[in-house]
């Protein structure tokens, strides 16, 4: 019998949150690039089953740093 674990609870999964225009519009202004820029998470990646996103869409990745705390990443997503 096959059970389903949910790989974004696990420990060395970091944060995903799907981001909103309004943060991507921002993120993008401040580093002057484009949504296709950015590196590529795929669709099919675990972290991303329970969140809401397309192909197309911007995901936020925070990260647990040592020296910094929180370490910020943007993907976009791929197919």
């Amino acid at each position: 019998m096959a059970t389903t674990f949910d790989v974004s609870k696990h420990v060395l999964v970091p944060k995903h949150a799907k981001v909103g225009e309004k943060e991507l519009k921002e993120v993008l202004d401040k580093f002057g690039i484009e949504v296709e820029n950015l590196p590529r998470i795929f669709l099919k990646d675990p972290a991303l089953e329970s969140l809401d996103v397309k192909e197309g869409d911007v995901v936020k990745v925070i990260r647990k740093s040592a020296t910094a705390g929180e370490a910020v990443f943007y993907r976009r997503v791929a197919a």
